[in-house]
């Protein structure tokens, strides 16, 4: 089958490279039609990566948030026109321990290898969900952001103790709000409360219990357990406002936030309260799954998850590609998500 890839070649410079998709068994060949800008996308775009990086893994097709139908099926598992949700992670092996997204050997898209900004993308069976029905495309769009804070859920509800009376979201971005939405589902009882700079953004999150802005928080607030969604050289400086002042003894932070550069964190203090880190990063296909199964049974999620949408831009040429990135640019505080046309 003919295909063609657009392949970010260097920063700004997407070029369209025509290729080949052999067909084989057990395959599944999907067209996209819903992308959604990531951040990690915008730094390849934007050149932000060092420069041994982009040398590394350029050129590559960019986006690694997607939904399409499918085109054509060999492993008998999907029906032609099903939508679907296409898995960016791709392990080689299992292990008893290790998930599949922390596995040095798995390959993941749109870092390193072609990400989903193609006309058709081939794809193993196991890395294709379905989309149930009533989702709006835009929402699932950006579903592999969700079971990214999925997948940390599951994490957390293994590594901290029962102690949950009260639980912290540092972040009002996207990713804070989709984290903060999932903790209130999968944690009702608990008093969640978040933590911000922006009061509109912050006011965004209307099944929180409470709202904060960093530098204005009473003294008497305290957390069991906390979430670190601000990422960048932010981080750290809320990860310490968690450990120093907010977070309880013995409490769980999730990090979740990216940071390009290493950021300090007050390890006496860590000490001092026995406190717990982890760190938590893309998801699989288990994660996946089981976001989309939460949205077909609470259709409020899926409803409250339209407030995660900005620009929607529909991308006919390479130009309207720029042009979305350019937006996202702009008004990066919520999610871009291309409708994807090129391919029709």
């Amino acid at each position: 089958m003919n295909n063609t890839i657009y392949r970010l070649i260097s920063p700004h410079e997407i070029k369209a490279e025509q290729a080949v998709i052999n067909e084989t068994d057990n395959q599944v060949i999907v067209k996209p039609t819903h992308m959604s800008i990531c951040h990690a996308d915008q730094r390849y775009y934007q050149g932000m990566r060092p420069p041994e990086v982009l040398a590394k893994k350029l050129p590559m097709a960019i986006i690694h948030e997607c939904i399409g139908t499918v085109e054509k099926d060999t492993s008998g598992s999907f029906k032609k026109g099903q939508r679907v949700a296409l898995v960016p992670n791709t392990p080689f092996e299992t292990d008893d321990i290790i998930a599949e997204n922390y596995l040095p050997s798995s390959k993941f898209r749109a870092s390193g290898y072609d990400g989903f900004m193609q006309d058709y993308v081939d794809m193993r069976p196991d890395r294709v969900i379905p989309v149930p029905e009533g989702i709006d495309n835009n929402v699932a769009a950006f579903t592999e952001i969700c079971s990214v804070s999925y997948h940390v859920l599951n994490r957390f509800d293994k590594i901290a103790h029962l102690r949950r009376n009260t639980i912290g979201v540092w972040g009002e971005g996207n990713l804070g709000y989709i984290t903060a939405l999932l903790l209130k589902k999968r944690f009702p009882e608990s008093r969640l409360l978040i933590f911000g700079v922006v009061k509109e953004k912050l006011e965004e999150f209307t099944f929180a219990d409470g709202i904060y802005q960093v530098n204005d928080i009473p003294e008497d607030i305290r957390v069991d357990h906390a979430f670190e969604c601000v990422g960048s050289s932010h981080s750290g400086t809320a990860v310490n406002q968690m450990i120093n002042e907010v977070i309880n003894p013995e409490g769980t932070i999730a990090l979740m936030g990216v940071s390009e550069d290493p950021v300090p964190i007050n390890t006496r203090m860590v000490l001092e309260k026995g406190l717990r880190l982890f760190g938590s990063s893309r998801s699989g296909n288990s994660d996946f799954a089981g976001y989309l199964n939460l949205c077909k049974n609470d259709p409020e999620v899926p409803e409250l998850m339209k407030k995660v949408i900005g620009d929607v831009v529909d991308v006919n040429c390479i130009d309207d590609i720029h042009e979305a990135f350019r937006l996202d640019m702009e008004n990066g505080s919520r999610k871009t998500v291309i409708c994807w046309n090129l391919n029709k």
